[in-house]
């Protein structure tokens, strides 16, 4: 197989290795030319993705932002082949889904929107690993949500990355999903270590601080640009957990002990049963 992969960041060159380790042919691109020429000399990819041998793709991984990646369809889905699935690796869904379908409808080609649910705090190339999607979920937006053929195919292009399942939803919902599992977390993470008191913490922090911060070490170019185009439902979420917030902050105010003990019951509860129910579904 010949994999093309745009973009050889932490996870497009995570992907290329995983290819390579697989023993398919890889050739990538990245605007970059550092970037590129490590990746050429490393042996993560076999040469330089052209519009010249684009297609002779099987399969292109675009790992760009959103709107870069909006861009790089609108001028080389005419280079595309016909018999190539193209697949993105953008955080948000929406806009990036309308113009890859509508840009395969044009030049023939399938479009599948993709969000592999892996990474660390680091980006870069130098941090890409092969078995950075080991084991990992991967959610994919389809054309088809009917063709079993369709989403076989796709699961057997997607297996040498090594996903520990692939789940299918459409953008929209994909959208308002990550909005609470991941754009938020990143934003309470991030304002959560401005407090003063974070100067001075050594000494008094063990895994809670770790687990609470940990995403607060961001790519604030990228996020931005996440958070701008899915800022209806981050907005949403925001508002629920700064109206949930100021119930424990009135209840302390109030040395209101009854109503801190119900709020921290009901949330002990909620997570009891939503991991009793992820450990079922798994």
């Amino acid at each position: 197989m010949t994999v093309g992969v745009v973009g050889l960041g932490l996870i497009g060159g995570s992907m290329a290795r995983a290819y390579k380790a697989a023993q398919h042919k890889v050739s990538g691109l990245d605007k970059d030319s550092a970037t590129l020429g490590y990746a050429l000399l490393s042996g993560i990819c076999d040469n330089e993705l052209t519009k010249d041998n684009i297609g002779e793709c099987d399969i292109v991984f675009i790992a760009l932002y959103p709107e870069a990646s909006i861009k790089w369809l609108q001028e080389n889905g005419k280079h595309i082949s016909k018999k190539c699935f193209v697949i993105d690796l953008c955080g948000t869904k929406k806009n990036i889904c309308e113009e890859g379908f509508r840009a395969a409808d044009e030049y023939g080609f399938t479009f599948v929107g993709g969000h592999p649910m892996a990474g660390t705090q680091f980006s870069g190339i130098k941090y890409s690993r092969k078995d950075l999607f080991k084991g990992a979920p991967m959610v994919i937006v389809p054309p088809r949500y009917d063709d079993i053929e369709l989403l076989d195919k796709i699961k057997t292009l997607l297996s040498p990355a090594l996903f520990g399942s692939i789940s299918v939803t459409t953008a929209e919902k994909h959208d308002e999903m990550i909005a609470f599992t991941s754009q938020l977390a990143h934003i309470v993470s991030n304002a959560y270590i401005k407090s003063e008191t974070a100067k001075s913490h050594g000494g008094f922090s063990a895994g809670s601080y770790k687990d609470m911060t940990r995403v607060a070490w961001l790519n604030e170019n990228m996020w931005t640009e996440l958070f701008h185009e899915n800022s209806d439902n981050l907005i949403k979420e925001l508002r629920f957990i700064i109206d949930s917030l100021t119930e424990y902050k009135t209840a302390l105010e109030n040395d209101d002990k009854d109503t801190m003990r119900a709020l921290l019951k009901d949330g002990r509860i909620l997570k009891e049963k939503i991991d009793g129910n992820s450990q079922k579904k798994a």
